[in-house]
C-alpha cells in the first residue's frame, strides 16, 4: 500500500513539473514573439532659405527625411525645435551657427522631451553645419539618458557628408551607434522619391526595413 502511494506522489510531481515547463516555455515564446523594437525619430531641420540650389523652403530637408522614416518604421516623431529661431536668411543663419559651435553653447529647446526609455532605437536626423551637429542637438543628446539605447544618425548635407558626427553623438551619449546615413539636402528636397528609396536601403542595412 505505501509503495502504490509512493508511486502516486511521483506521478503527480511528475506531472506538476511538466506543466511548469510548459508554462515557462510559453512565456519564452511569447517574449521572442513580442520582442519588436521600439523606435523614435528624433531631428533638427531649418527651413527658409537654404543652399543647394533649393531656395526658400516651407519644409527643411531633414524634416522630410524624417517624416519619411517615421512612417516607413511606424516610429514616434520628435522635433527638436530651439526656442530662439534662427534667421531666415541662409548667410546670417550660418553666422549664428558658428558663433554656437565656437562658444560650445547649449540652445534651450521647446516642449517636452520625450522619454527615451520607452523606446528602444532613435534614429537621429539633423543638417551638418560647420562639420558638427547643430548645437541644440547636443542640448537634446545630453539632457536625455540615452543607457543601453541604440542611435541611427542620418544627416542632410551639401558636400561636407557625415563627418565625425557618429563620433561625437556616439561619445555625448555612450551609446551604440550604428552606421549613419548621409544625403544631399537638394535630393530630399527635389527627389523625394529616390530619397525614399535610399532611405529603404538603409534601414535594410541597419536592420530596421
Amino acid at each position: 500500500m505505501k509503495r502504490i502511494l509512493l508511486f502516486l506522489m511521483i506521478g503527480l510531481v511528475s506531472v506538476c513539473f511538466a506543466a511548469c515547463g510548459n508554462d515557462t516555455a510559453n512565456k519564452s515564446s511569447e517574449n521572442v514573439n513580442s520582442s519588436e523594437k521600439r523606435i523614435l525619430v528624433a531631428y533638427f531641420s531649418r527651413a527658409d532659405e537654404n543652399t543647394g540650389g533649393v531656395g526658400y523652403i516651407e519644409k527643411g530637408n531633414t524634416r522630410i527625411l524624417a517624416e519619411m522614416l517615421a512612417e516607413m518604421t511606424k516610429a514616434d516623431l520628435f522635433e527638436i525645435k530651439p526656442t530662439k529661431p534662427y534667421p531666415k536668411e541662409y548667410i546670417p543663419a550660418t553666422e549664428v551657427a558658428k558663433q554656437e559651435k565656437e562658444e560650445n553653447t547649449r540652445p534651450e529647446i521647446v516642449g517636452e522631451l520625450p522619454d527615451i526609455q520607452k523606446y528602444d532605437v532613435i534614429l537621429l536626423g539633423y543638417p551638418i553645419w560647420w562639420s558638427d551637429l547643430p548645437m541644440a542637438v547636443y542640448t537634446f543628446l545630453e539632457r536625455e539618458n540615452f543607457s543601453g539605447k541604440v542611435i541611427a544618425p542620418f544627416c542632410t548635407h551639401e558636400g561636407s557628408g557625415i563627418g565625425s558626427t557618429e563620433q561625437y553623438i556616439e561619445k555625448a551619449t555612450q551609446a551604440k551607434v550604428l552606421n549613419g546615413l548621409e544625403m544631399r539636402g537638394s535630393m530630399a528636397q527635389n527627389s523625394p522619391q529616390e530619397a525614399k528609396e535610399e532611405l529603404a536601403k538603409w534601414l535594410d542595412a541597419i536592420g530596421l526595413k
